[in-house]
């Protein structure tokens, strides 16, 4: 189920940068149900568990608003439009994930968003996307003792 979970992941990545892609780019023929699904059939043999898939994309869609302004205060030197796409989709996917996913662990949330970022990102995102959802998890379960300062602009470059 574990790798099961990571391809559902790839799957919901392509799809929400695909959604991010086309927005910027004014593209109004853009169907978010309809992309999902065609992701999803191209894995159709390989996936099992197809409502992770649906939930992580749609809960992130819904709420990618609420995603960017948490995850601003973290990464301050980068406002969330001048993060590379794919770190701010890996971001959001995980910040998600974090708050919403009762069953899975957050050290494998964040491990999973790294390894997104080490297979799509830029040779520097998965320590920017490791420093970002690592302050963000003792931001939410308040622990103080590691407290990371926030992400500075060099890191990410």
């Amino acid at each position: 189920m574990a790798s099961n979970r990571h391809l559902g992941r790839i799957i919901a990545l392509q799809t929400l940068f695909e959604q991010d892609f086309r927005r910027v780019a004014g593209d109004k023929t853009f169907d978010l149900e309809e992309v999902l699904a065609r992701n999803i059939e191209r894995y159709q043999a390989t996936v099992d568990d197809k409502d992770f898939i649906i939930q992580l994309v749609k809960g992130v869609a819904k709420n990618e608003k609420a995603l960017d302004e948490e995850l601003q205060p973290v990464a301050p030197e980068w406002p969330i439009d001048q993060i590379a796409r794919m770190d701010r989709v890996v971001l959001r996917m995980g910040l998600y994930e974090l708050k919403h996913s009762k069953d899975v662990p957050p050290k494998v949330v964040i491990n999973e968003a790294v390894e997104l970022a080490k297979a799509f990102g830029s040779e520097n995102s998965s320590k920017f996307v490791n420093g970002v959802l690592g302050t963000v998890l003792r931001n939410i379960t308040g622990e103080t003792s590691e407290k990371a300062d926030p992400v500075p602009k060099e890191d990410k470059a």
